[in-house]
């Protein structure tokens, strides 16, 4: 008689077929979502983020509708924060300015009681007509400059000029750099040596002096402006793309590119470049500064951004002049200049550490 079978458990005797239970497998997880997990840890990446972009959406805001950057009011030069200015519209004539006070004497306003009432509607924002003539109040939030002025209208557009040189110089820049840094870095040999050379003689060169002739001989024009900048910032993008073009060309996935045949061109722009973004990223954000700085540099010597255009530097420029007497003329502009050369500092900070491929995912 055979022995008995030991106990066995259900689990032991479940049919051979049926499947294992499978383990839940771990979710994987991409470059750019550990990236962002990273950057979220970076509160002062984040901080900076936020108050670039406050400071764009005040610009962009202030552009749209506040009052024309250009506008002058010479019965209010170099008033201060808050001051009131009333807009005159003659049927048959431009703009004019007044003020509250001049209400008065003009012959306008000749009953008392009637006088009172129309300048407490002007005070409370409303538009009155009164012989022939239109009156508006005009209410500068940060004062005038000497010419009347309204100083924040000049500063968010001076805001929207020094992003925009700074984006632009830096895109010109980024092209330039980008496309000359892969090819020397891909083909290497004799041309990458012959590249890297001009490089080094570039950099021998004094960048500011390089940019002042270049805005002596062709002009100053603002689109010249972002040409002469970017023609000089372009040096560290190629550097910076050539050293990382030769680390990734080694790579395995580069190797199969070539063995399906595809060509050096496709192989640079689409398998090498996509792959060293992170890098450029971190230029960029720390690019954009740099140029600012030398924007508002060649604008304090009478070489950038011409008037009545207004940049961040020429705001500064007028304020210097003034800077015992009417101090906010020069304290504004520069609190906003200094709060987007740290924003923009932090964040490219943040970004450099977030994209760093060699950090540990937590």
């Amino acid at each position: 008689m055979p022995a008995a079978a030991p106990f066995a458990s259900p689990a032991s005797r479940a049919s051979p077929a049926s499947p294992a239970i499978a383990e839940p497998l771990e979710k994987g997880s991409s470059l750019r979502h550990d990236a962002w997990l990273r950057l979220r840890k970076n509160h002062l990446a984040l901080l900076g983020a936020a108050a670039l972009i406050l400071l764009v959406l005040v610009c962009v805001g202030g552009w749209l509708f506040g009052q024309p950057y250009y506008d002058q009011n010479n019965y209010l030069g170099n008033a201060g924060p808050g001051a009131i200015g009333i807009r005159v519209t003659p049927d048959d004539a431009p703009y004019d300015f007044a003020t509250i006070e001049m209400l008065d004497d003009d012959g306008v306003f000749t009953a008392a009681p009637e006088s009172q009432a129309q300048r407490a509607a002007l005070l409370s924002g409303k538009t009155i007509r009164v012989a022939g003539k239109q009156y508006a109040r005009n209410h500068h939030l940060l004062g005038t400059d000497k010419l009347g002025r309204d100083l924040f209208a000049r500063l968010c557009w001076g805001g929207l000029i020094s992003l925009g040189v700074g984006l632009a110089a830096t895109t010109v820049a980024l092209i330039i750099g980008v496309t000359y840094g892969a090819i020397a870095g891909f083909f290497g040999g004799k041309l990458d040596a012959f590249m890297m050379r001009v490089v080094d003689i570039m950099y021998s060169l004094p960048f500011t002096i390089f940019v002042i002739l270049l805005m002596v001989l062709f002009g100053r024009h603002l689109v010249l402006l972002f040409a002469a900048i970017g023609a000089v910032e372009w040096l560290t993008t190629a550097r910076i793309v050539r050293s990382q073009v030769m680390a990734v060309k080694r790579m395995e996935f580069i190797e199969a590119a070539r063995s399906l045949g595809f060509g050096k061109r496709r192989i640079i722009f689409r398998h090498i470049l996509p792959n060293i973004l992170g890098p450029i990223i971190v230029y960029i954000t720390l690019t954009i500064p740099s140029v600012m700085l030398l924007e508002a540099f060649l604008s304090y010597l009478g070489l950038g951004v011409q008037p009545p255009i207004s940049s961040l530097g020429v705001l500064i420029k007028e304020g210097s002049e003034v800077m015992e007497e009417y101090t906010w003329q020069l304290a504004c502009p520069a609190a906003v200049f200094s709060l987007m050369i740290f924003s923009l500092n932090f964040l490219g900070d943040g970004l450099r550490d977030a994209l760093d491929v060699k950090a540990s995912k937590d």
